[in-house]
């Protein structure tokens, strides 16, 4: 094919995986429950008296499921995409595909396209369901035909970025954490242009259409209207829809173009550069300097401590004194995840000026008690809030996650397998390592709470039940991160389980919010519409974190979840904040302890390191 082999390989090997056919029928499946519980919610609670109710119907319904299916694809694009190619990396594979014939647009665009097949197929999949909302009503092929337009030229655009950047840095954590602040800074930009950070207009086109131009988001709502005026300003392009499928599409053209250039420049990185120097300055093992390699060699092991007679200065600058823990050493006072990572902090902390600069103009808006009075569930002031603590939380998964899939890539976990560490050092090690290198990513979300609390955004006894949920999720999602680790010996399939947990979670709660308030103000009986889903929830959840290693605690930990979600989620709309803080604390810190004890007393089963008799 002309895109090359390697997506030639990827086309051909995963049909024969059956994971390819049921990620697909999940999907389809999962939507079409949502589809069923949303005409049960508007059944069980309103009476449909004409064709008008059902167009109505119709009509909302695809507006929330076409912001859904975007997410989910924007998201998972771009890290899937990235660990992709993080993974050819860490398995030192890259480096024999650079060898090898390989143009280098055949190995980018291959394994561009090779990581978004499956998002690509999961969509055409859903095409068919996104047409049965045409006999509902309210919704015209025109409109479908724009939602997908949009959707595929996101897919494309996220997946080049997480691909480029994965291309440009060497560690996975690095990749996945840029990845994820740089997607949520533009659609965080494109808001506050949407809010009028530049103005009503600005060169004859409103703010409303310009943030439509740029962001997914506006523009999937734009794409999703039943009707879409051409806009005279824009030119031939006719609509902000077409003019932001263009711009996808060129940022992902750019990206790609970019990373052809640069990719054998960018790899070998920088930090296996000084390696092949010195090797090369002991000269050949072939011809007349083989002796001089072997003298070298000599010398070396010469030098090395096992080989010295007399005492070593443990106090020498040489010499590093390791704590009791040497996976807490490793972690807290080494470079583990590359010196690199304090790009990550500098893109986060600009993330967290655009969240208080997002807080400080929603509250100082001129028109902030329409907001207040009710008009919304959830106040404008805490939206940037939400935002910058989910991508707290991705963070804080991807560096637990990576923490442990990194060993195992690079064959470090073998080794420290067969040492005498103990499973409390092991996992509290990298726990506490975690916390301590992602200490901005969960500090600076707390310091966002007490500054919403300080300018009277929130009374003191909600930001005492927001400052303990945080530390809850927080908990959760770092023990989450190790779970998957240790539980999948594949990188992808562990380090997509983990942030897509996360992200499914918040997803999952803001798509039943928007369902109550759109088809009914009733939340106390929406119990049975919802059952479905929350036991399609549980399942899912057992499955991604039990399956494979059963445990009674991990069962009812899947079963209690989905339920106190739900319950957490009535009592917000219904504002009891402190059942909301009650229930997902309780439920989150035992599904917590219920992965940690089994990963701390099962420690050598979950890892591998039993042997034949001993199973």
């Amino acid at each position: 094919m002309l895109i090359g082999p390697v997506f030639t390989r990827e086309a051909v090997t995963t049909t024969r995986r059956a994971r390819f056919y049921v990620n697909r029928a999940v999907y389809v499946a999962a939507l079409f429950v949502l589809m069923c519980t949303a005409w049960l919610v508007l059944a069980g609670t309103q009476v449909i008296r004409n064709v008008g109710d059902m167009a109505r119907f119709g009509s909302i319904l695809f507006q929330i499921v076409a912001p859904l299916q975007l997410s989910l694809m924007l998201f998972f694009s771009a890290v899937l995409a990235a660990s992709a190619v993080a993974q050819e990396k860490d398995k030192k594979t890259l480096l024999l595909l650079l060898l090898t014939r390989l143009t280098n647009s055949e190995l980018v665009l291959g394994k561009l396209l090779a990581s978004l097949l499956n998002m690509l197929v999961m969509l055409a999949a859903a095409l068919p369901l996104f047409m049965l909302c045409l006999l509902f009503g309210g919704v015209s092929p025109i409109q479908v035909a724009r939602v997908y337009a949009v959707t595929v030229a996101t897919v494309l655009a996220a997946g080049s970025l997480g691909s480029t950047l994965a291309l440009w840095r060497e560690k996975t954590f690095q990749t996945l954490a840029l990845t994820v602040v740089l997607v949520v800074a533009w659609l965080a930009a494109c808001e506050a242009i949407h809010a009028g950070l530049l103005g009503a207009s600005a060169m004859g086109i409103d703010c409303e259409t310009w943030a439509a131009i740029g962001s997914p988001v506006r523009a999937i709502v734009a794409a999703a209207r039943p009707s879409l005026a051409s806009d005279p300003t824009l030119g031939m392009f006719g609509t902000s829809v077409n003019l932001f499928v263009l711009a996808a599409l060129t940022i992902g053209g750019l990206l790609n173009l970019i990373a052809i250039r640069f990719v054998r420049v960018w790899n070998p990185s920088s930090e296996m550069r000084p390696t092949q120097a010195e090797s090369q300055g002991v000269g050949s093992i072939w011809g007349v300097e083989y002796d001089l390699a072997q003298e070298a060699a000599e010398t070396a092991r010469g030098g090395h401590i096992d080989a010295r007679a007399e005492p070593v200065d443990r106090m020498s600058p040489a010499a590093r004194p390791v704590w009791d823990n040497p996976v807490l050493w490793r972690e807290i006072r080494t470079w583990a995840y590359g010196r690199k990572i304090i790009l990550i902090r500098v893109a986060y902390l600009l993330l967290l000026v655009m969240a208080v600069g997002g807080m400080y103009w929603s509250i100082t808006a001129e028109t902030p008690a329409g907001v207040r009075s009710g008009s919304t569930v959830i106040p404008a002031t805490t939206w940037p809030l939400a935002l910058f603590s989910l991508v707290s939380l991705v963070i804080i998964s991807a560096l637990a996650v990576t923490s442990v899939t990194g060993e195992r890539d690079g064959r470090a976990l073998d080794l420290l397998l067969v040492t005498d560490l103990t499973p409390g050092e092991f996992i509290f090690g990298k726990l506490i390592g975690v916390f301590y290198v992602a200490r901005e990513m969960w500090i600076c979300p707390l310091g966002l709470c007490a500054y919403l609390w300080w300018v009277d955004g929130i009374s003191a006894e909600n930001v005492i039940y927001l400052l303990g949920g945080l530390i809850a999720l927080n908990m959760f999602v770092a023990v989450l991160g190790l779970h998957c680790g240790m539980t999948y010996s594949n990188s992808r399939a562990a380090i997509g389980i983990s942030l897509g947990t996360v992200f499914f979670l918040f997803l999952g709660v803001a798509t039943c919010i928007m369902m109550m308030i759109s088809f009914s103000g009733s939340f106390q009986i929406q119990l049975a519409p919802f059952l479905a889903f929350i036991l399609g929830g549980g399942v899912g959840l057992y499955v991604t974190l039990g399956a494979r290693n059963p445990s009674a605690a991990i069962g009812t930990a899947s079963l209690i979840v989905p339920f106190a979600t739900f319950y957490a989620i009535v009592s917000f709309v219904k504002g009891y904040p402190l059942a909301v803080f009650l229930v997902t604390a309780a439920a989150y810190s035992f599904t917590t302890a219920a992965m940690l004890i089994p990963a701390l007393y099962e420690f050598d089963f979950a890892m591998g390191r039993t042997t034949a008799a001993e199973e």
